[in-house]
């Protein structure tokens, strides 16, 4: 039997060696997949319909290669149609989008406090992620701390728009296919193209404004082409990520780039050390990071300069995307 002719049943195994070939040819010898032959191929094995010896050899040879922005754009659209549907509520701004995979190990990770001082404005803030990750305070244990538990379906992220709080919700809980490809990277040793997807996964039917963050100059390159080239309901934030997270450095102001439309803006030039930085958590563990947040959210201390700054334009490009579509 052909390998097309396997291809046309949905449920049957997907030989998937045709792409290994493409795919699997080292950094410089390897051929990016069509965005049709890469959304089959993550469709696939999303679907448990690849078997083990060949998804290790796919998730490695992605990870040699690095993926096209064709082949993003296919992934996408296989993780988001395995992503549960969330409604964004009525009201005056988008819903933003925080993923928050990576957490902190030497500096407080501040997150947390994006997403409620975003919310306090009004805004409804979807988190999504981890609840753990050892060695590093998850986003996820900050919020148990502060009384925000996780949630558990679409009707409580709902409930939590309502209450003005942001929701967040685990990755196993908002597409367990994709959690199951996340945990790879414990068999692995290595990343895979999972996590670069979850960090632009867009659930919601209307615009949203997703917060990105990237480590490396080609992942910058090419996340913004993908954005820059593509219709992907709503806006993007690019930023270097604060140990990977998409929070504003509390002492030195990343470089924020907004791309909305097709148009690459630069909302924030790369700055200098803070010269008035605020008394920041002496301790980097969930409950230490927890009071303080609460103490910043009572006034007792200042909100540092470049996460005020990044909530300011949040909520401006929130607003604006919301008025847009009305």
């Amino acid at each position: 039997m052909k390998n097309s002719e396997i291809d046309i049943d949905p449920q049957a195994p997907l030989a998937a060696a045709r792409f290994i070939k493409e795919i699997g040819r080292g950094k410089d010898g390897a051929r990016g997949l069509s965005r049709d032959d890469a959304q089959l191929l993550y469709t696939a094995m999303l679907e448990g319909r690849v078997s083990d010896l060949e998804l290790g050899a796919i998730l490695l040879a992605m990870r040699v290669k690095g993926e096209s922005v064709e082949e993003i754009g296919g992934f996408l659209v296989a993780a988001e149609a395995a992503c549960i549907a969330l409604e964004a509520p009525p009201g005056e701004y988008a819903p933003v989008i925080i993923p928050t995979y990576n957490g902190s190990r030497r500096v407080a990770n501040l997150t947390p406090l994006l997403a409620l001082l975003l919310a306090r404005e009004g805004v409804p803030v979807l988190m999504h992620g981890v609840t753990h990750d050892p060695g590093r305070v998850a986003s996820a244990e900050i919020c148990e701390a502060l009384k925000l538990p996780p949630v558990a379906d679409s009707a409580e992220v709902s409930a939590r728009f309502a209450a003005r709080q942001p929701a967040f919700i685990p990755i196993d809980v908002l597409a367990p296919r994709l959690a199951r490809l996340l945990a790879m990277r414990r068999i692995l040793g290595v990343r895979n193209s999972t996590h670069t997807l979850v960090k632009i996964l867009q659930p919601f039917s209307v615009p949203a404004l997703r917060l990105t963050s990237y480590t490396h100059p080609e992942y910058f390159a090419m996340l913004s082409a993908y954005f820059l080239g593509e219709s992907v309901r709503g806006d993007a934030f690019l930023m270097r990520g604060t140990e990977g997270e998409t929070v504003a450095n509390a002492r030195r102001a990343q470089k924020i780039d907004w791309i909305h439309q097709g148009v690459h803006t630069e909302l924030v030039e790369r700055q200098g050390v803070v010269e008035d930085l605020p008394p920041l958590p002496e301790k980097n563990d969930a409950l230490s990071t927890a009071l303080w947040i609460q103490a910043v959210l009572r006034g007792e201390i200042p909100v540092p300069q470049p996460i005020a700054d990044q909530v300011r334009h949040c909520v401006a490009v929130a607003r604006g995307l919301n008025a847009s579509t009305v």
